[in-house]
């Protein structure tokens, strides 16, 4: 799970996205630093802001960073502090992991779609992929549900003509890789890459 935290940009705050949300439809309640933002409509959790950050909690770096068990360990200490009784039962595994093509079929509904099965270590993913270089036997790169890409978009189940995908399949391009080739294709990795090891970038 990322975090972001840019002191020059926006202050000594640290955001905590946990779901999409329109800024329109959003409700903000205060808890000392710590400001929970939700749905307006359904009061579902959109994420967190927490002020005056560093003053409670061990920041290593600035922009997009990794949820740690350590950061998450002294958010739930504040969280207490501030009598705010929140579960922050995040899932801090990586969300950018190596995967391998165990299977490529075609799609039933879209000529230039494939439906690969993908072992990423821990289960076996369905994502529908259109890169024309996708080949069965492939080690890949794999953004899970929950993931953010460098654009800022983030990755959820979906349903892409008729076909669930959970995951997507990722170009050097979409990882803002320095020297990405323009043309379309996924990132195919070496052999030596392990199934749901993190990757790196």
């Amino acid at each position: 799970m990322d975090v972001f935290y840019n002191p020059k940009g926006i202050g000594d705050v640290l955001l905590i996205p946990v779901n999409d949300g329109d800024r329109l439809t959003t409700c903000s309640k205060t808890h000392g630093d710590i400001v929970k933002i939700t749905n307006k409509q359904d009061g579902s959790l959109l994420g967190y802001n927490i002020f005056n950050a560093s003053d409670h909690l061990s920041i290593k770096g600035e922009g997009k960073l990794q949820l740690t068990e350590e950061l998450l360990e002294q958010l739930r200490t504040l969280f207490n502090h501030e009598q705010l009784d929140d579960s922050l039962d995040f899932d801090l595994s990586p969300k950018f992991v190596v995967g391998y093509v165990v299977e490529k079929g075609p799609h039933e509904n879209a000529d230039k779609l494939s439906v690969c099965q993908v072992d990423v270590g821990s289960e076996t993913l369905q994502i529908v992929c259109g890169a024309p270089n996708i080949e069965q036997g492939q080690n890949v790169v794999v953004a899970k549900v929950g993931a953010v890409m460098p654009g800022g978009m983030r990755i959820k189940d979906a349903a892409l003509r008729g076909v669930s995908s959970s995951g997507m399949i990722c170009s050097a391009r979409e990882l803002e890789l320095e020297n990405a080739p323009q043309e379309k294709g996924i990132l195919v990795l070496e052999d030596y890459y392990e199934a749901g090891q993190p990757f790196e970038f």
